[in-house]
C-alpha cells in the first residue's frame, strides 16, 4: 500500500510539473501580421445549428483580415441553418454553402463534411471552425502569422470555454485538467514524437499544401476523435504542428448542461490516453482516490504536501483555461465523479460499438 501511496504523490508531483510548464510557456496565439494576403478558406461542418452559425459567419466578416472565403456544409439539418447561411451568402459573396446528400456508409458525418470542404476550397490555408465558436477580429491573421513564424502543417486552439450552468461547472473544466496536467503544450510543436500530439476540431488550420498531400480527414474517415488522430498522423509523417490554449480571441460554448457534456465527452476521452479505456480509469482512479493511500500511507507532513499540491494543479490549470479557480476547487469532487461517468459511458459506447450524436447512430 505504501508504494501505491509513493505512486500517486509522484504522479501528482509530475502533474504540478506539467501543468507548470504550460503555465510558464503560455502557450497562446501571440499577435501577427502578413505583409502579403494569401487567401485564407475558412470551412464550416453545421449540423442544425440555427441558434449559433449567425454568431460565428458575423465573426468572420468582421475580421481584420479579408482574404477569405467562407464555405458552410449544410450536412442534412432539420433545423433553419441552410436558410440562415443562404442569407448571409445574399448579403457577402465570400460565403457560400454546400448541401449535403445522404451520409455514405464508411464515413461519419464531420470527417466527411471536411472532406468535401477542402475539396471546394481555393485557399492558400484551410481553417476549420465548428459553427458553435466565436472568434476575434484578429484571429486569422495572428493564426496564419504564427503558422508561418514556425513553418507548421498544422495550427489548432483548444477554444476558452463559456460556462454558465452547474452542470457544464462540474464537467466542461475536466477536459483542460487532463490535457494541461498531461501534456507539455510547448512539445506539441518542439518534440518529434507522435505521443505528443494534441488537436482541436474546433479550431484547426492547415497548410492547404500540406493538407491536400494527405487529406487526412479521409483516412479518418470513420475515427470519432479525427482531431487528435490526425495531429498524431502529421507527426508521425514528419510535419510540425502546434497546439495552444485559448484566450478570449476565440472561445465555444460547447455544451448547455450536464447530460449533453457527459454524452460529447464520453465520445473522445480515451483519446487523450492512447485511446485506452484502462489508463483512462487508472488516472480517473487515481486522481480521485489517490489521496486515501497518500493518508493512510505516508506521514502527516506528506499528505499536507500531497494536498497542497493537488489545490495548486487546480488553480494553475484554472489559470491558464481562464476559468474560475475559486469554483474548480469547491466543485473538485463532482468534477471529478463526472470524470468517472465519461469513464463509464466511454466504455459502454466501445463495449456497444454505438455511439448517439447529432441524431445520429455511430457505429464504431
Amino acid at each position: 500500500m505504501q508504494y501505491i501511496a509513493w505512486f500517486v504523490f509522484f504522479f501528482t508531483l509530475l502533474q504540478l510539473l506539467i501543468a507548470f510548464v504550460n503555465l510558464l510557456f503560455m502557450s497562446k496565439l501571440p499577435p501577427g501580421n502578413k505583409s502579403d494576403n494569401p487567401l485564407v478558406s475558412v470551412l464550416i461542418p453545421a449540423r442544425n445549428e440555427e441558434k449559433k452559425i449567425s454568431n460565428v459567419l458575423e465573426d468572420i466578416l468582421h475580421q481584420d483580415y479579408c482574404e477569405i472565403e467562407v464555405i458552410v456544409f449544410n450536412d442534412q439539418s432539420d433545423d433553419a441553418t441552410a436558410e440562415i447561411v443562404t442569407a448571409f451568402a445574399r448579403r457577402d459573396n465570400r460565403i457560400s454553402i454546400i448541401n449535403a446528400d445522404r451520409l455514405p456508409e464508411g464515413w461519419l458525418g464531420k470527417n466527411r463534411a471536411c472532406h468535401i470542404l477542402s475539396q471546394r476550397a481555393r485557399g492558400e490555408y484551410f481553417l476549420f471552425l465548428d459553427a458553435d465558436v466565436r472568434v476575434g477580429n484578429k484571429l486569422i491573421v495572428n493564426a496564419i502569422s504564427y503558422m508561418d513564424r514556425f513553418g507548421l502543417a498544422l495550427v489548432s486552439i483548444f477554444p476558452k470555454q463559456i460556462i454558465k450552468t452547474l452542470g457544464e461547472k462540474i464537467t466542461v473544466p475536466v477536459m483542460n485538467y487532463i490535457l494541461l496536467t498531461l501534456l507539455p503544450l510547448v512539445l506539441v510543436r518542439k518534440s518529434v514524437y507522435s505521443s505528443l500530439a494534441a488537436a482541436n476540431g474546433q479550431f484547426m488550420l492547415f497548410n492547404s499544401k500540406v493538407y491536400k498531400a494527405l487529406y487526412p480527414h479521409e483516412k479518418m474517415r470513420i475515427n470519432l476523435v479525427e482531431d487528435i488522430e490526425i495531429a498524431r498522423y502529421l507527426k508521425k509523417e514528419r510535419y510540425k504542428i502546434a497546439c495552444l490554449a485559448g484566450d478570449s480571441a476565440i472561445q465555444c460554448r460547447m455544451y448547455s448542461g450536464l447530460k449533453d457534456a457527459v454524452r460529447g465527452f464520453s465520445k473522445n476521452v480515451s483519446a487523450f490516453f492512447g485511446n485506452s479505456i484502462l489508463l483512462a480509469f487508472l488516472f480517473w482512479l487515481i486522481t480521485t482516490f489517490g489521496f486515501i493511500f497518500v493518508l493512510c500511507s505516508l506521514s502527516f507532513p506528506l499528505f499536507l504536501t500531497y494536498i497542497s499540491i493537488y489545490i495548486l494543479i487546480r488553480i494553475i490549470v484554472s489559470v491558464i483555461s481562464e476559468q474560475n479557480a475559486v469554483e474548480n476547487l469547491l466543485l473538485i469532487f463532482p468534477q471529478q465523479m463526472s470524470l468517472g461517468l465519461f469513464m463509464y459511458y466511454a466504455f459502454i459506447n466501445k463495449k456497444n460499438k454505438t455511439y448517439h450524436w447529432k441524431g445520429r447512430d455511430i457505429k464504431s
